[in-house]
């Protein structure tokens, strides 16, 4: 009895002199074990942002009705568990352009991440690294590449702009071929930037999503904007913006799979396909572009067939769950794209709040394929799944 105590005494003399540094990192780790979700990370994301940044995050365009729609439409569709299959081994591997993944989770490419944490693409692509996760790059991550700390597979994102020309096309292929790129990811739904009301709303200066929301004043206001989001202003391009002739000439350029993403249409996958695309996204930007154009697992399905096995289909926008990536890849997607669930990690928890997130999402795959009858990814066939 007598050991115990002094055992116990000790041991707290020890956590005492450890500093308040050691027991704030300590009382974070315990509170990141206590995610149970994905979901859990929003309220601790909101409670450490500024309300203009959470809002930034959380927003869509306009009405906000595909934003909604990309979580809701999960629940039109029924999983169909099969019984008494061996599932004492669960394997979520999958193979993409020769390159063997450890699971289905890909890491999209988010904008504004400093919003949110100061030089965040670097956050997320060291994360991505340390849980093995593709990563669509959307900023410089040359720093972590260096160190040897960063993805081993991460495809650039692209949205137009370097492929105005030829010149510049050639430009961006050798920089990415330099640097070690796995993938061209040309985003083709971002043209034009909409209407995101919470944004006009909140007088959001866009400079601040690169050097982070200034803090606020003793009375709790922001900096005056100097060029915040508008309404009411006519869109206007001074060039041409790319065609699928683009793509071609692209294509011409590089052997890097070039996969386009924020396609919602049967009829352009098959467009994509003949033009040399290596795969297509299913993507409505997370809904922060084109508003009604419903929820992306509605459109998978579509997709998929005027794909017609030329190329794999991936597909974000909504993914919350272990469920919703089961259902996705039972309606024919090959894996499935986060932004936003990383991004609430990322918020709550820095680095390792990425990491948890891509723990979280890739256990409860696992947990629902083992449950649902479906030992490896190619068993999750399209009878797995009805739609209500």
């Amino acid at each position: 009895m007598m050991y115990n105590r002094r055992k116990a005494i000790h041991q707290f003399l020890a956590w005492a002199a450890a500093g308040p540094l050691v027991r704030a990192q300590q009382q974070q780790q315990a509170k990141l074990a206590d995610m149970a979700n994905v979901l859990d990370f929003i309220p601790v994301a909101k409670s450490k942002l500024d309300p203009v940044a959470f809002d930034y995050l959380e927003g869509g365009s306009e009405d906000e009705a595909s934003l909604r729609d990309n979580r809701a439409r999960f629940n039109n569709i029924i999983i169909r568990p099969k019984a008494l299959v061996d599932v004492h081994k669960i394997d979520l591997g999958i193979d993409l352009f020769g390159k063997k993944l450890d699971f289905p989770i890909l890491l999209d490419p988010a904008g504004g991440k400093n919003c949110f944490m100061m030089d965040g693409e670097n956050v997320v692509a060291r994360a991505a690294g340390k849980a093995k996760a593709l990563h669509i790059v959307n900023g410089n991550i040359e720093k972590t590449l260096s160190k040897g700390e960063g993805p081993k597979n991460w495809w650039k994102l692209t949205t137009g702009g370097d492929l105005r020309d030829t010149q510049s096309m050639k430009a961006f292929v050798k920089r990415l071929e330099s640097d070690g790129a796995s993938g061209i990811c040309f985003t083709v739904d971002i043209m034009y930037v909409s209407h995101r009301e919470r944004n006009i709303h909140n007088k959001l200066e866009r400079g601040w999503c690169e050097i982070g929301v200034p803090p606020r004043d003793a009375q709790g206001r922001l900096p005056e904007a100097l060029n915040p989001e508008r309404a009411g202003i006519y869109p206007v391009k001074p060039q041409p913006t790319p065609t699928w002739d683009s793509v071609k000439e692209l294509r011409s350029l590089t052997s890097l799979p070039i996969v386009i993403k924020g396609i919602l249409r049967g009829d352009d996958a098959a467009k994509a396909a003949a033009s040399g695309a290596s795969a297509v996204i299913v993507s409505n930007h997370g809904a922060r572009q084109l508003d009604h154009v419903g929820g992306t697992i509605e459109a998978l399905p579509e997709v998929v067939a005027g794909a017609a096995g030329k190329i794999p289909v991936l597909i974000d926008g909504g993914f919350r769950r272990g469920t919703d990536i089961f259902k996705a890849l039972a309606l024919g997607a090959k894996a499935v794209c986060i932004a936003r669930p990383y991004l609430y990690g990322m918020a709550a928890f820095g680095q390792d709040g990425v990491e948890r997130v891509i723990e979280l999402l890739r256990t409860e795959l696992a947990l629902d394929m083992g449950l649902a009858g479906t030992p490896t990814i190619k068993s999750i066939t399209r009878d797995m799944v009805r739609i209500r």
